[in-house]
């Protein structure tokens, strides 16, 4: 088959299906990686050591036809090394200032364990997620077409970290969580690595076939799909009904009584703005051109995990976001 007549379709499934072959039993890791990929947004991935966070992000970035770039998060970076900086060069008598760009400046950035870099440096991401663009030295630097930051942080060890803000939280589109495989899919981690290593030994040994990697999905998959997702309709009732459950994070009162105790700060616009890309986003993987109530469900959790503000009584209650975001949708009907 003529590679052109490839659809955008057929190939965002074979990403799928490539990333699906190095990492075992996260189907829905995997659909909300694309999906962050295809709407356009940056994506925090939270789950215990060891879980696969960095290697499905990578799975990602090595089957695209793009530049990946990794920024190990520590209580020492500075923002110049997230961002680059202005460096003094010397040609004989002449100096002049030239931008050197940090690692930002990539199509797809791991910004490894976030939360244990200090606010400063964190807000050095900010303009970049949000404008696609740096400001260094007074200079505007513009990010490429294809731009997003895929952060990762560890839930359980909180000493020597720095708690993301509110207004960096807001700026993922995603919250994704990584919980453990089930022993079978664990037993398949086991064969998948050990075969790895086997390949990586025998290619060191120049025993590995050349040419047996297919060739990675390109950019222009990514905008082709992303037009045609723009063309994804969403009826008048499902816009509706995203907006009821945003306000019902913002109103809880109304919604009953263990709402109103648990929710403290409800959703922004930009909740909104997130849930109508991801769903209509997740209505095209599944191969329909509508947006149904099912696709806006399915998604709503990893929308509202990282923006909902929960009281001191829901956290001491161990109420988690999750909980609170399955509440809402048994009390927001579809009108």
């Amino acid at each position: 088959m003529d590679q052109s007549d490839i659809s955008a379709k057929e190939r965002i499934e074979e990403l799928r299906a490539r990333m699906g072959q190095s990492i075992i039993g996260q189907r829905a890791v995997i659909d909300r990686l694309i999906i962050g990929l295809l709407a356009n947004g940056n994506l925090l991935v939270e789950g215990l050591p060891g879980l696969a966070k960095t290697r499905a992000i990578k799975a990602l970035a090595k089957n695209m036809e793009a530049k990946f770039s990794r920024i190990q998060f520590t209580p020492d970076l500075l923002p110049s090394d997230v961002t680059g900086t202005e460096v003094l060069y010397k040609s004989g008598d002449e100096t002049e200032f030239r931008f050197d760009p940090g690692p930002i400046f990539a199509n797809i950035v791991l910004a490894d364990e976030i939360n244990r870099a200090p606010a400063k440096v964190q807000s050095a991401l900010l303009e970049a997620m949000e404008e696609r663009q740096v400001t260094v030295a007074g200079k505007t630097h513009k990010m490429e077409p294809l731009f997003m930051v895929m952060a990762t942080q560890n839930p359980v060890e909180q000493e020597g970290t720095y708690a993301l803000p509110e207004a960096q939280m807001d700026r993922f589109l995603m919250h994704v969580n990584i919980t453990y495989p089930p022993v079978e899919d664990e037993v398949e981690v086991i064969r998948l690595v050990r075969g790895e290593e086997i390949a990586a030994l025998e290619e060191q040994q120049g025993q590995a076939a050349s040419g047996d990697r297919p060739a990675p999905i390109p950019q222009e998959t990514v905008f082709a799909a992303r037009r045609e997702i723009a063309a994804i309709h969403a009826a008048d009732a499902i816009d509706k009904y995203i907006a009821d459950l945003v306000n019902a994070t913002r109103v809880p009162a109304e919604f009953g009584d263990d709402l109103k105790r648990w929710i403290e700060v409800g959703i922004s616009p930009r909740g909104s703005l997130a849930l109508d890309k991801c769903s209509r986003t997740h209505a095209w993987m599944s191969g329909r051109d509508y947006v149904d109530p099912e696709d806006v469900r399915a998604i709503l959790p990893d929308v509202f995990r990282h923006r909902l503000g929960l009281t001191f009584e829901a956290q001491g209650e161990g109420v988690t976001p999750d909980q609170v975001t399955a509440e809402i949708v048994r009390q927001v009907a579809l009108t």
